[in-house]
């Protein structure tokens, strides 16, 4: 079955609800009326028995041979002027003196509710049924002149009689109750269309859906999202933001002010401006970030913020990663266009009918690549490894830079437990550099040596060239800031990462002036080395 719309839930059951109110509150008000009619027609009742009481002609009556004759015209008047529905007058006795019905008269008053008058002198309201039928009464004594009781007054108001002057109320009450239902019912409906206006036309199940799509998606973004409302209170925070900020996951950061958590935000400035800021650089908790920060609206209003931001790091970490492709793509470039000149030559002396010449060239070829593939073979077993230095080896003839590849270089293979990627980057970054320290001495200078080695312990690593070297000047800085000897825009990058990625393999980098002249790096990183968790 179909569940009903949320409109026409709200609808139903703020109709039933005003409903149910309404009959309550008619009900309520017919009891209270009831009873106050009731007692109002008993203290009317008990008024005109005491009145009668008093006047002197009734007890005067009483002192006749035949009351009955004097009493009776008065009691029919009084019922006519008051209209009561009987007037009833008896002796100490309760015998009748005067009656509506006249054959009951000299009969005894029936009830049983005259003790109180007749013994104690009492006046009060009773409710009893007579010959009549039940009635409200009033009971009053009549008293002689020397404090006797020398008989009762009893004046009735029949209860079928209250009842008819009920309904007349009850008529009353029905139209405003009814009136009230249809009040309730036009409510709910524009009650009903107002809230599902507000909830973007939704239905629950389309907002619970939206609402747990919401939480899987801010959960899957690795930026680090935290959205505050207008007061900047924070009201949503992801597991990635915990993470940059250093928190354990089970801090509660939702309900606190975000000056408390970010000290240095400027949220409420964007929420006062109403103007975005995107890929903004800031210093969080000591990280360096990159943020952006969006006013949220609801309609012109803005009633909240968004934030997004994301580690330099993690960005710089792409940026290498892409350079590291960059790096491959120019070591196979290299490597293509040293084997056309190559084949090129070969095709050149064919043509010229040097046969010998270029089956030598092939035999000298073949001979130094057999023999760079047997060094690799037994001494850098590593692909990996073996790759990045077979690409520069490439890069380097292309560069007319005499690459040596240190005789004394070992390693089987890089653990697994070692990122290779910040081993390529390392090498690729310092022989780099070292390219680029050369390429202004003339070709027979231009020399740039590695070493990779694996003690057991550690795998050092050394880059040599035989450049100027790096003056004892920018010695102190060139790990932290972006130096270089190179000219030109987006320089001195390189030694940066290096130094960052050595430290996330948990190793060391020295600097030295080596045996060529120029730049020694040296670099170790122990084999049970960790890897930092730069969002933490």
């Amino acid at each position: 079955m179909k569940k009903s719309s949320l409109q026409a839930r709200i609808f139903r059951f703020g109709a039933l609800f005003v409903t149910l109110v309404a009959i309550v509150i008619g009900i309520s008000f017919y009891f209270i009326i009831s009873n106050a009619i009731e007692r109002q027609i008993g203290e009317r009742a008990l008024s005109i028995a005491i009145t009668t009481a008093e006047r002197p002609d009734i007890v005067a009556g009483f002192q006749v041979e035949n009351p009955t004759e004097v009493l009776q015209p008065i009691a029919s008047a009084i019922e006519e002027r008051t209209g009561a529905e009987y007037v009833v007058i008896g002796n100490k006795d309760g015998i009748r003196y005067a009656h509506p019905v006249v054959e009951r008269i000299g009969q005894k008053m029936v009830g049983d509710d005259n003790e109180q008058a007749l013994q104690f002198g009492k006046s009060y309201i009773s409710e009893a049924t007579g010959t009549l039928g039940t009635a409200l009464r009033g009971k009053a004594p009549v008293m002689d002149e020397n404090g006797e009781i020398i008989g009762i007054i009893s004046v009735g108001f029949l209860k079928d009689n209250i009842s008819t002057i009920f309904m007349q109320y009850v008529d009353n009450i029905a139209y405003i109750v009814v009136i009230a239902i249809l009040m309730g019912i036009i409510g709910s409906s524009i009650l009903a269309r107002n809230i599902k206006k507000e909830l973007f036309d939704l239905e629950p199940s389309e907002i619970a859906n939206l609402f747990t799509e919401r939480n899987a998606l801010i959960e899957s973004v690795r930026e680090g999202i935290i959205m505050v409302d207008a007061n900047g209170i924070i009201t949503m925070v992801n597991l990635a933001a915990h993470e940059i900020l250093s928190l354990p996951e089970q801090t509660e950061l939702v309900g606190r002010n975000i000056w408390e958590v970010i000290p240095n935000t400027n949220l409420p400035h964007v929420m006062a401006s109403g103007e975005g800021q995107l890929d903004r650089p800031m210093e969080i908790r000591g990280k360096k970030a990159i943020v952006n920060r969006i006013p949220i609206r609801v309609g012109d209003e803005i009633v909240g913020a968004v934030s997004s931001f994301r580690l330099q790091s993690d960005i710089d970490r792409l940026a290498e990663e892409l350079s590291q492709v960059k790096q491959y793509t120019e070591a196979l470039r290299a490597q293509t266009h040293e084997y056309n000149n190559f084949l090129y030559t070969i095709s050149g002396l064919i043509q010229l009918n040097s046969y010998d010449e270029a089956l030598s060239l092939i035999h000298v070829e073949t001979a130094e690549h057999q023999s760079l593939i047997q060094f690799m073979t037994k001494r850098l077993r590593d692909p990996f490894l073996g790759g990045i230095v077979i690409g520069f080896l490439n890069r380097a003839k292309e560069l007319k830079v005499r690459f040596i590849l240190d005789e004394d270089s070992y390693l089987e293979n890089l653990p697994k437990h070692l990122q290779k990627h910040l081993f390529v980057s390392i090498i690729g970054n310092l022989v780099t550099n070292g390219f680029e320290a050369v390429e202004c001495f003339p070709e027979e200078e231009r020399v740039v040596r590695v070493l990779i080695f694996d003690n057991g312990e550690e795998i050092l690593i050394e880059v040599e060239d035989s450049g100027k070297g790096i003056s004892e000047e920018v010695l102190d800085v060139v790990w932290k800031e972006k130096v270089s000897t190179k000219s030109g825009e987006n320089r001195g990058y390189g030694l940066v990462k290096v130094k960052e990625n050595v430290d996330d393999l948990g190793g060391s980098i020295a600097l030295e002036r080596g045996d060529l002249g120029g730049a020694l790096f040296i670099v170790s990183i122990p084999k049970r080395g960790y890897l930092h968790d730069k969002a933490n």
